[in-house]
């Protein structure tokens, strides 16, 4: 499969992966002056990590060294940007803060719309690096409409990241190109093969961190309460922190029937548990939020929803806009699990709309 623009100075994300090697083979092939740049957000002996495989974590120094050996084996330039410090403000001090207020973020959405799509590309420039547009190895699509450039989900709905970049601005768009949104997975290692590349077959990286999260937040133990919607003491925890909403397993509660994490509350130190029937909501608030393809709405719309990454996306949804940068999402079907830090993602068709920060779910 192949894919056609005129030719350009083309700087692709790298990570040492399947997909960002593929974007930047497929454009390289087409003919374009592409560069390689990978961020460095990891640094040695700030944070422990661990084994798994994961986007932050002490394998940065290995998928570094596989990004280069890729760069010159086709033969493009490729450079390294330090963003330790800026990882470590933007999005590790972001998700401990929200993790202390009960939350539970997303520090990839963080990531790609201020360092991954914004730092990193910024950088590339100020060290004199031309280039007329940015690829990276994601699977979503662009389009333009009414004046607009326009976020798309990806045509490998499996796969589809599109959830993760609606933070994006008009400015990210109008210079962005994500060479696998019409591919499917299969598609894309299948052609990794063919070309010999190492990475064809590295499994993807399924984790934000490679270690203990709780690290992180770097937080000693707080002993609390875990009760149910009545207030009665069920059991213990040692840190709300280390729960999030929906949560099931790693209660330590005995019980007749399952119990899952409804509320986490900073302010009591308390965890709040209760049955599969009271963790579905109707409604939920809205903050920060981003309307990347289309004018912030004034009325209410007809919308699709996702509320975490791997979720459904939930039809029959009325958005409201309300006042500021918030909105409201009604849905008469009701949605388990809804934890607030997390994103509301609003889309109609392919078209993602835009999405903001769950402060409230009932």
């Amino acid at each position: 499969m192949t894919v056609h623009w005129d030719t350009m100075h083309i700087l692709v994300g790298l990570s040492g992966g399947v997909d960002s090697s593929v974007a930047a083979l497929l454009l390289k092939n087409e003919g374009h002056d592409v560069t390689g740049v990978t961020m460095r957000i990891w640094r040695e002996g700030r944070y422990a990590g661990g084994a798994r495989d994961a986007c932050f974590g002490a394998s940065e120094a290995s998928d570094i060294e596989a990004a280069a050996a890729f760069c010159r084996r086709i033969g493009i330039p490729y450079r390294t940007f330090d963003c330790a410090d800026d990882y470590d403000a933007l999005v590790i001090g972001d998700f401990r803060q929200e993790y202390l207020a009960g939350h539970t973020p997303n520090p990839c959405v963080r990531c790609n719309a201020r360092l991954k799509f914004g730092l990193l590309p910024e950088a590339a420039r100020q060290a004199g690096i031309p280039f007329d547009r940015f690829a990276t190895g994601h699977y979503a699509r662009t389009d333009a409409a009414e004046g607009r450039f326009r976020l798309l989900r990806a045509v490998d709905s499996a796969k589809d990241q599109s959830y993760f970049l609606y933070r994006l601005s008009q400015e990210q768009l109008a210079r962005q190109l994500f060479p696998l949104g019409g591919m499917t997975k299969g598609e894309v290692r299948a052609l990794a093969r063919e070309h010999g590349l190492e990475a064809a077959d590295k499994p993807d990286s399924q984790d934000f961190y490679s270690g203990d999260p709780d690290e992180l937040i770097g937080e000693p133990d707080r002993p609390g309460n875990i009760v149910d919607s009545t207030g009665k003491v069920l059991g213990r925890h040692a840190g709300y922190w280390k729960y999030t909403i929906g949560q099931r397993k790693g209660l330590g509660i005995s019980h007749p029937e399952p119990l899952y994490v409804l509320e986490i509350s900073a302010c009591r130190n308390e965890v709040v548990v209760g049955t599969a029937e009271q963790t579905v909501c109707h409604t939920l608030i809205a903050d920060a939020c981003n309307w990347v393809s289309i004018e912030a709405p004034q009325a209410p719309l007809d919308v699709q929803m996702k509320v975490r990454s791997a979720g459904a996306l939930h039809d029959g949804v009325r958005l409201h806009p309300l006042d500021g940068d918030r909105c409201e999402a009604r849905f008469e079907g009701g949605i388990a699990g809804v934890a607030p830090g997390q994103s509301a993602v609003f889309y109609q068709g392919d078209v993602v709309l835009g999405g903001g920060i769950i402060r409230e779910a009932r």
